[in-house]
């Protein structure tokens, strides 16, 4: 199986050993805490989950800025994204603390953090750092939003974590942590893996592009793994897209192809800078190739259709990371082939051969009740989105 991003082995920060959970969790209780923001309460899921590997814990200053700048830590390490843990609240010292997880009622403890680090960022470092990850300074940019909103204190140092917040309660089908997906490829025999990123349900043109990768690269499974943490208003919740997911698939994959996981992790919309995140989280839990199409990770039009992978050309070293890209196109359904084509591979058609629905029209088609055309939606996933949609409207 591939290996890790960062080292021979795969270090959750997740605290396993009971005795060890158990010191901890009792430590905690009379610990100095500090209630998290989302982001930092998704940054320590991820940790816990192996997914940020080989991360021991939230960035300093100086890795942070480095990695904003030069998509490098201070010590050399690859990585797309700081890490961070900044807040507004103030008195906090160095040494021991118990992190409160601001998305669970009565705010349980998720993880405790060695605090060796506490240092100011000023206004214009933090937009230093919005712009680089995010390309622009937009604050109508949700990212950007979230990112400056955060405060201007960092604090940096390894945690050890000992939950992941509301995730296995709320989707204990669908959560896995990195560890688990490696442990259930290597059990179901898998050599060779294809991840598919997605905080979306999955119309005909996802599935078929899930298919040709597979297809494509000869790959033994596909992970379809959905962002199953905080999105922007008017996403549609991880709940309804996970039912329509687990419907297409048990409807239309064979069996043993595709397996069903989710994340926890909040949406950052960073475009190009996150599609290079997703593929350093997907090789840590044990996928070969990633799966990147049109406006990857991307909100409005801050980014190019493609930069998502023309940022593995232009900013990835050659040797940085071990996944590989399976690079897509836009796909649609061709009346000319009868069949989900990507856009590229088919120069004969105009516009007109395909059908191609816009997202705005697709809420309108399902809140009224009218299923999208059968080459657009399988039915069963648009009798499920209609559901909600009609209920959404109901409540309006």
């Amino acid at each position: 199986m591939i290996k890790p991003h960062g080292s021979d082995t795969l270090l959750p920060r997740f605290v396993y050993d009971n005795a060890r959970h158990a010191q901890l969790a009792k430590e905690a209780e009379s610990l100095p805490s500090l209630l998290l923001n989302s982001a930092a309460a998704a940054n320590a899921v991820m940790l816990g989950a192996g997914y940020f590997n080989p991360l021991a814990g939230y960035m300093d200053k100086a890795d942070a800025l480095g990695v904003a700048k030069n998509l490098k830590t201070v010590g050399g390490l690859f990585w797309p994204v700081p890490i961070v843990n900044l807040t507004k609240e103030a008195g906090v010292k160095t040494g021991r603390l118990a992190l409160r997880d601001p998305n669970v009622e009565g705010h349980p403890v998720l993880a405790v953090m060695d605090v060796q680090k506490i240092e100011t960022v000023s206004d214009d470092e933090l937009k230093l750092m919005a712009k680089e990850i995010f390309g622009t300074l937009d604050e109508k940019h949700p990212g950007v939003q979230t990112f400056l909103a955060l405060g201007n204190t960092l604090l940096s140092g390894p945690i050890d974590v000992l939950n992941f917040s509301y995730f296995q309660s709320e989707f204990p089908d669908t959560f896995r942590t990195a560890v688990e997906i490696r442990n259930e490829i290597a059990e179901r025999g898998w050599k060779k893996v294809v991840a598919f990123q997605t905080r979306n349900p999955m119309h005909r043109a996802h599935e078929e592009l899930c298919r040709m990768a597979h297809e494509r690269l000869g790959t033994d499974g596909i992970v379809i793994h959905m962002l199953l943490g905080k999105l922007k208003a008017g996403d549609i919740p991880a709940p309804v897209r996970d039912a329509a997911i687990r419907t297409m698939v048990e409807n239309y994959f064979p069996k043993n192809t595709v397996m069903i996981t989710g994340y926890g992790f909040d949406m950052l919309y960073a475009g190009p800078r996150e599609a290079v995140l997703h593929a350093v989280f997907r090789q840590n839990m044990g996928a070969d190739y990633l799966i990147v199409g049109r406006d990857h990770a991307g909100v409005g039009d801050y980014y190019g259709p493609f930069d998502g992978q023309t940022i593995f050309d232009e900013k990835v070293p050659a040797g940085a990371l071990d996944i590989q890209i399976f690079r897509a196109d836009n796909t649609a359904y061709s009346k000319k082939l009868n069949r989900v084509v990507m856009m590229r591979e088919a120069p004969d058609h105009v516009p007109d051969d395909f059908i191609n629905l816009s997202g705005t029209k697709v809420r309108q088609m399902l809140g009224q009740g009218i299923a999208p055309p059968p080459e657009f939606s399988r039915p069963e996933v648009a009798k499920i989105l209609m559901d909600y949609y009609q209920e959404l409207d109901r409540k309006a």
